[in-house]
């Protein structure tokens, strides 16, 4: 049996896989390490909760790297997955606060992660014996 066997499918909303393979190296090492944790079932020491999503469920990572600092929002809301839902520069200088802008994307992907979540999980279970 693969060590990786149990791990949660990790999903991609929008251009969340693109924009994660636009960063630096090291930054995507990280942020895939983060989600390799979300997969397994725990959370990385690099992850914290979102502000303005009620709980835990949507988290963040922030890698600050070459004088940047990157983003990465995903959720596990769901039992049975992981959903990547956006990944970005922050290039504003007014503070650490997420930019409003990308809150409101985080906002519609995670509708369209629930939405995509509510038929995956659907049509798991037709094919389950």
């Amino acid at each position: 049996m693969s060590e990786y066997e149990h791990d949660k499918p990790l999903f991609w909303i929008g251009s969340s896989r693109d924009d994660l393979k636009d960063c630096p190296d090291e930054v995507q090492d990280n942020i895939g390490y983060a989600l390799h944790w979300a997969q397994r079932g725990g959370k990385s020491p690099d992850a914290k909760p979102l502000q303005g999503f009620g709980s835990a469920g949507v988290l963040e990572v922030v890698d600050d790297f070459d004088g940047n600092t990157y983003r990465a929002v995903y959720t596990v809301r769901f039992a049975h997955a992981v959903y990547t839902l956006h990944v970005f520069q922050k290039k504003s200088r007014k503070g650490i606060a997420t930019p409003k802008q990308e809150i409101e994307l985080v906002k519609a992907r995670l509708k369209r992660a629930e939405a995509h979540y509510a038929v995956w999980i659907a049509e798991t279970q037709e094919k389950s014996p």
